[in-house]
């Protein structure tokens, strides 16, 4: 066994967690089918959303991490439920009128509204596919219609028969006694309408596979289950497509959670054993409210991808899927720069904290050098005081403080100052609000300007701070108008001067009056990024309102 076999079995990092479930579930063997399914179910009633993605890249997560401690091959499948009837027109697509007329109709016998694809299905299972593939996913994708149609499914759905009564008992102690009367773990697609219904069963017959039922006409009819004439109520839709796959992992949301044992236990009626599950916590949009394909509220994947790496996605993915996550578009730069700590991070670190840092799951152990040699929320405030139109008038400015950088050698850098000129025109410059400062603000902003025009002047307001602190008087030398850290202790020393009695109210006054926001960057890095010069004529403008105007 390995060094790194070794720590994966100890680590404490969540996807190892599940993975060590999984090989428990197993028992330490390779199952006969020959490898190990991890599975994650995507429901095409809308286009997929961003919650779609963290299942996927956390499934896979999980996979990696199983591999590394079992060496045993796996299997990663995204499966669509497109065989569901259209319960609803979602509301953020085109041709609603059209679509009207197909509810109830399976997924994929509604004509597509994009005009794309054969089937409404089919354009959102597409979808799914181009950002698996964008992601670089190696999964194999399967469809309920082609699984239900083909006959796939037939030997599952006559055992579902012979074992009816045992399956409904399961399912009628989960239901209000209402809807006990009316339900069936089988939905009949009626043959004169193509729709979906929702009808009791007036028989079911072991054996020859049949059911009957009332269809929408009132008329009886007597159908077999095999060959798509039928399919599967959701939830025994579940245990049974895990018994069918023989499914050994599977992923889902909290709000799955409460029907975990009606899964499992109609899966184990159906002759499979249940597999390992891991719950995650719902994302949620701005308002608090849950994300939803038909609504298409929160951050979609397309729109993550405009304003930032698609990496920096799956960090966010990663942190704490057991918390409920508000997906917004204020969320992207924190996950942007914090991605990139946990890069540099991750090259001075031994093996047992290299599994569990982030970035060794995302990138599956063969993690990368970082090259962003400024955080992104700085790149987005240099945008805002800099009007930048273009990544190459960025550059102009990111080249001030890292000279030998250059969108060849910093391919990521570079990306990521075009994200930033277009996430600020969109988010943060309609947001901005300047300010004038008060007296007190703006006696210190003058010194600051004063102290940046001159070497002389901030070694005074320096010594100044000292004293009152009493240390030592500081060491100019070597002192450089450039150096961040220098231009740090010029900017904390004149707000200890001007007696701020909580450094936090300078700062934020900087960010208000010259920035147009209550929150910023450590101001004496923006400076060095920004310009001395360009800094003084800033707070001038600040101090004269300009800014306001």
């Amino acid at each position: 066994m390995s060094n790194l076999q070794e720590e994966a079995l100890k680590s404490k990092a969540w996807p190892f967690d599940e993975a060590r479930k999984v090989l428990k579930r197993l028992k330490g063997k390779l199952p006969e089918k020959g490898y190990v399914l991890f599975e994650t179910g995507y429901g095409p009633s809308g286009l997929p959303h961003i919650g779609t993605f963290g299942e996927v890249a956390r499934t896979a997560m999980i996979q990696h991490a199983f591999e590394v401690i079992s060496g045993m091959p796996t299997k990663l499948v995204s499966f669509s439920d497109d065989l569901d009837g259209m319960r609803k027109v979602p509301g953020n697509v085109p041709n609603q009128e059209m679509m009207q007329d197909f509810l109830q109709r399976p997924l994929t016998d509604v004509p597509d509204p994009f005009g794309t694809h054969d089937s409404f299905g089919a354009h959102n299972n597409a979808m799914l596919c181009r950002f698996l593939d964008t992601f670089g996913f190696e999964y194999d994708f399967y469809s309920s219609t082609e699984y239900y149609r083909s006959g796939a499914f037939d030997e599952v759905l006559l055992r579902a028969v012979e074992k009816y009564d045992e399956i409904m008992e399961v399912m009628l102690a989960s239901l209000r006694e209402e809807r006990q009367k009316s339900y069936s773990i089988f939905l009949p697609i009626s043959p004169k309408t193509g729709r979906v219904l929702y009808v009791p069963m007036k028989s079911v017959n072991k054996e020859d596979g049949t059911i009957t039922f009332d269809d929408e006409d009132g008329a009886e009819t007597t159908l077999r289950v095999t060959g798509g004439n039928v399919k599967l109520q959701w939830k025994p839709d579940f245990g049974a497509r895990w018994s069918a796959l023989n499914v050994d992992f599977e992923m889902y949301g909290k709000d799955h959670s409460t029907n975990t044992h009606i899964y499992d236990k109609i899966c184990r009626i159906l002759g499979a054993p249940a597999p390992s599950h891991f719950f995650y916590e719902l994302f949620l949009d701005e308002n608090g409210e849950k994300i939803s394909k038909s609504k298409g509220n929160g951050v979609s994947i397309d729109q993550w991808l405009t304003y930032a790496s698609s990496e920096s996605l799956s960090y966010f993915m990663y942190q704490k899927p057991g918390t409920a996550k508000r997906m917004h578009f204020d969320v992207i730069p924190k996950a942007v720069d914090e991605y990139h700590q946990q890069l540099r991070a991750y090259h001075t670190q031994d093996v047992k904290a290299q599994l569990n840092n982030p970035v060794y799951h995302i990138h599956k152990g063969k993690v990368p050098v970082s090259d962003m040699v400024i955080p992104f929320a700085m790149l987005l405030n240099l945008a805002s005081v800099s009007s930048a139109e273009t990544k190459d008038a960025m550059w102009g400015f990111i080249n001030k403080y890292a000279p030998e950088a250059s969108p060849e050698t910093n391919p990521v850098m570079d990306n990521a100052a075009g994200f930033a000129v277009r996430y600020y025109h969109d988010f943060v410059k309609p947001s901005k609000v300047f300010r004038s400062p008060s007296e007190q603000e703006r006696a210190a902003l003058s010194d600051l300007a004063a102290g940046l025009a001159s070497i002389d002047t901030a070694k005074s307001m320096i010594d100044k701070k000292n004293f009152d602190m009493g240390k030592d008087p500081v060491d100019l030398t070597n002192y450089s108008l450039l150096d961040g850290d220098d231009l740090q202790s010029l900017v904390f020393a004149v707000g200890k001067n001007h007696k701020f009695e909580n450094l936090r109210d300078w700062f934020q006054a900087i960010y208000e009056v010259l920035l147009g926001a209550s929150q910023g960057p450590r101001f004496g890095g923006f400076i060095s990024l920004y310009g001395v010069n360009e800094t003084i004529e800033l707070i001038n403008n600040g101090l004269d309102g300009k800014l306001i105007d």
